[in-house]
């Protein structure tokens, strides 16, 4: 009798320690912090999206453009250059997102110029970089 119940006590225990090693092996992948997954596309990942007007867009100077900002903590986070001109902007939440509008140099004439957006976050794995080309001319 006790030899079973030391065999059953022992399988119990042993099946016990494979499923908490199993367990640890499968959450070290994300690490249950801010970073997100392992792949670093965890929710702290922002999306930009929604790019208006679109890629390669002719525009006059001082138009008007927007885009979509997904999983941010806030829009002071963001920040904009047109060929390397800061830029101000205005941010509307609309939870889950916020929309933001802002308007091209007035000073760029008869030229390409590439809209940049930089996220910045606590963790590099949580920050983003995007843009787009408009070509700006006089009309």
């Amino acid at each position: 009798m006790k030899k079973i119940t030391l065999l059953a006590l022992s399988s119990i225990l042993s099946l016990s320690v494979n499923l908490s090693t199993q367990a640890a092996e499968h959450h070290s992948g994300h690490m249950g912090g801010p970073k997100g997954s392992s792949s670093g596309m965890g929710v702290c990942k922002p999306q930009l999206s929604k790019f208006i007007p679109a890629h390669l867009t002719t525009v006059i100077p001082g138009a008007e453009f927007s885009f979509i900002a997904h999983n941010i903590l806030n829009a002071d986070l963001i920040s904009i250059t047109v060929k390397n001109i800061p830029v101000e902007f205005e941010a509307e939440f609309k939870d889950p997102y916020y929309i933001i509008k802002s308007k091209l140099p007035a000073s760029l004439h008869d030229t390409y110029a590439r809209i940049n957006i930089k996220v910045k976050a606590k963790y590099s794995e949580c920050e983003a970089e995007s843009g787009w080309l408009l070509n700006i001319v006089d009309k």
